[in-house]
């Protein structure tokens, strides 16, 4: 969001409406939703996350692994290429797709002090809750669009590749193209859900300096920390409360079968980590002393 956008909304005017609140919150929002989709670095995460599936799809498309061969959903894709996109998040979820979170949350507020505008943002004057909320949507836009995309790319994709003759599940039970096709919607769903709460965390850190690489690597290091400790088969049920361990349970959406306790589990972790870490920002900016 620049200042001029902000500066937009007369200061010697009296109290909006909430119509009108409305009004400048949506012309805020899709303002710094712009500015976001506009940076080079982010057009080009985007670009590298949609050759992900166009990478799988080509090499499974020559080397033709037969099913069982290969790691998970791999294997299933010659004879369903709907699962070229459950493969391509699958690869994308454990390292591109949080780094890329890292980028753009924690750059969001952390990227305004840095480069100074900060202090003029909050001056207009805009309340420091709204700011965050308008960083906020953005983030969680970049995020949805990151995701449609890759799964968008491997569903067209996969279906030009390998095309469909009904979707096997992982169980072994087939089932027509259009309940895969919403068992893809659920898994991107999922997906994104997850991503939430890594999103607040690195919100959070973003609030905490005024250098805006710093809250990217401390996200990617908390990221690789909790992915370790997940590994520790001694943590026994603690494990069960880090923010990665649930993120592979969308394969339950696969099989015939769906385990919704299993599901619902993995989407209330990390929207607690969203609610705490997203209270925690707002508590971090709002009583912060601002100084760029």
């Amino acid at each position: 969001m620049s200042s001029a956008d902000l500066l937009t909304v007369p200061v010697a005017d009296p109290l909006p409406t909430p119509v009108r609140y409305r009004g400048v919150l949506r012309r805020q929002v899709v303002s710094e939703i712009r500015l976001v989709f506009r940076r080079r670095r982010n057009i080009a995460m985007l670009v590298v996350l949609a050759a992900i599936p166009v990478l799988i799809g080509t090499a499974v498309k020559l080397s033709a692994p037969r099913p069982g061969e290969g790691p998970p959903f791999v294997g299933q894709i010659t004879g369903n290429g709907l699962f070229l996109a459950f493969a391509a998040l699958t690869v994308c979820l454990p390292v591109f797709l949080p780094l890329a979170v890292a980028v753009i949350a924690g750059d969001a507020v952390a990227g305004e002090a840095n480069a100074g505008t900060l202090r003029y943002l909050l001056t207009v004057p805009v309340s420091r809750t709204r700011l965050l909320l308008v960083k906020s949507m953005a983030v969680v836009t970049y995020i949805a669009a990151a995701i449609l995309l890759i799964a968008g790319v491997g569903v067209v994709l996969g279906i030009a590749l390998f095309g469909t003759h009904g979707v096997t599940l992982l169980s072994g039970n087939t089932v027509p193209l259009a309940d895969g096709l919403l068992r893809a919607g659920g898994v991107g769903g999922y997906v994104f859900i997850d991503l939430l709460g890594l999103a607040a965390v690195a919100m959070f850190l973003s609030t905490l300096t005024e250098v805006p690489v710093g809250a990217m690597a401390g996200t990617v290091v908390i990221v690789i920390a909790v992915a370790v400790l997940d590994s520790v088969p001694q943590l026994g049920g603690f494990r069960g409360l880090l923010l990665t361990h649930h993120w592979l349970d969308y394969a339950s959406l696969l099989r015939f079968h769906i385990d919704t306790s299993q599901l619902v589990h993995g989407t209330l972790v990390p929207l607690a980590y969203t609610a705490i870490f997203g209270t925690a920002a707002w508590a971090r900016l709002s009583n912060a002393d601002v100084t760029s």
